[in-house]
């Protein structure tokens, strides 16, 4: 059973953890107070003093339990099937923050002031590095073993619906998070009734059938939101089995991907829209980067932006500036600022209509700048004033807005947060002439998990795949 693997897997993950904390520490020491002398940083002040070995090794008899202890607690010796690396780095990293402080504060009460100037960022470097290393091997060995159909983990569906095909489907889609289902119960479907290979083999009633036989791992309750009567007891029958249970409800389009929950006195409340940014510190964080930002940009940004200017009144008879309304931030409508890369047509005209390819109404100069996103670059100005952010939804037309908010569910969400010059839907190829239900997707991602390191993700990402447009005309 995988339940017992994952416990014998858990004790000497532990125990490796143990001795690559050992390891890193003896790294470290031999790095400060060897290697890196030879740098002017680390070399030893007039007041310091060199520690032997044994002097700094007995902090390590309080150090390991308490590591242990902290990377329990950041859930680094949880199941991590579905899991990402990125999650379990910064898991990784919160654990070594508080070490680091304990062991800091452990250094000045023993007064031992002069060990924790440089010794400390360097072990703290070194057991990151290490650790993380030692997971990454043992992560890509797990998943192959698990392509190979080893260490599996044996489920079993309750309820054929929507989202037991989206379970179904991610499943089949990452082999190397290791789960094998053995069939979907469901009281609507024929038996025999299959979807990608996964067959119809009962009934709710025979779930006492397959619980008996205690060679599951997992029951997935998947059942369709017109069958929740049902929930009670198949819960109550799973938990006298003792098998693990998980219940993926029926209502992802209503409830978003992170819910968060509120407690009424002891009544649990579902948000139903969870807007990081709707917090006041995290407001005033991102605005903060914004000014920032663009003040930046404009700076390294500002002699080419004069160029293009130039070019643009040089070639085309009209204003350099375009200026368009777009609905931004609580609906409120705001002029939005382009390089103007088209010639100048009717105010009417252009407000409904999209641009095509080989739209003769671009310019040359405006064919090459759309292309590229130098366009975009004046509405460095409209973050600045506070119309938009750097990182956000892109804004739309209020004609589109009113067509949009009729054809699409969800799609007036986008503006709870500033619109963007770039975000999560154009860094993944969602711009121009693309779906508009697939960007809004993203979009309602990006506002539910918003993150300041998720903003400058994108921002990075920007560079990569944001810039070039291949969909603009």
């Amino acid at each position: 059973m995988i339940k017992d693997n994952q416990k014998t897997f858990n004790q000497m993950h532990i125990v490796i953890d143990a001795i690559l904390i050992v390891v890193s520490y003896i790294t470290a020491y031999l790095l400060r107070f060897g290697v890196l002398t030879n740098f002017s940083f680390f070399k030893l002040g007039p007041q310091e003093a060199y520690y032997g070995l044994a002097e700094v090794v007995k902090y390590l008899l309080v150090l390991v339990p308490v590591y242990l202890i902290l990377y329990s607690e950041c859930n680094l010796y949880k199941p991590k099937r579905g899991g990402g690396r990125r999650k379990e780095l910064w898991n990784l990293f919160k654990a070594n923050v508080m070490g680091l402080a304990f062991f800091a504060l452990a250094l000045y009460l023993a007064r031992e002031l002069d060990l924790s100037r440089k010794f400390l960022p360097v072990f703290f470097v070194c057991n990151i590095l290490f650790d993380f290393l030692f997971r990454t091997a043992v992560d890509v060995a797990l998943k192959e073993g698990r392509k190979r159909g080893f260490n599996l983990k044996h489920v079993l569906v309750v309820g054929y619906s929507r989202t037991a095909e989206g379970y179904i489907t991610r499943i089949k889609e990452n082999p190397q998070w290791g789960y094998y289902i053995h069939g979907i119960l469901d009281d609507t479907m024929e038996p025999g009734t299959m979807y990608k290979k996964i067959k119809v083999v009962g009934t709710t009633a025979d779930l006492p059938r397959f619980l008996q036989h205690n060679d599951l791992d997992e029951i997935v309750i998947t059942l369709s939101i017109e069958e929740y009567p049902k929930l009670r007891r198949i819960v109550s029958m799973c938990e006298k089995s003792g098998v693990h249970t998980k219940f993926v409800p029926d209502y992802n389009d209503i409830v978003p991907t992170v819910p968060t929950f509120e407690d009424m006195d002891g009544l649990p409340v579902i948000n139903i829209r969870n807007v990081p940014l709707s917090s006041m510190f995290n407001k005033v964080i991102k605005r903060a980067v914004d000014i920032f930002g663009a003040l930046c940009a404009l700076t390294i940004f500002g002699i080419p932006m004069i160029i293009v200017a130039i070019i643009i009144k040089k070639t085309s008879p009209g204003p350099i500036i375009f200026s368009q309304v777009r609905v931004g931030l609580h609906n409120k409508e705001f002029k939005m600022y382009k390089f103007r890369s088209m010639e100048v047509q009717p105010q009417a005209k252009e407000q409904k209509a999209w641009t095509v390819m080989n739209d003769p109404r671009v310019t040359k100069i405006g064919r090459f700048i759309r292309k590229t996103s130098i366009d975009e670059l004046p509405q460095l100005i409209n973050v600045l004033k506070g119309d938009m952010s750097l990182v956000g939804p892109r804004p739309e037309r209020p004609y589109f807005v009113e067509k949009f908010k009729e054809e699409i569910p969800r799609y007036m969400i986008k503006h709870q947060v500033r619109p963007g010059m770039t975000g999560w839907a154009q860094v993944n190829g969602y711009r121009g002439n693309t779906s508009i239900r697939r960007r809004i997707e993203h979009d309602l991602y990006y506002i539910e998990n918003w993150t300041l390191g998720f903003d400058f993700k994108i921002l990075f990402l920007t560079f990569f795949h944001g810039f070039v447009n291949k969909n603009a005309y």
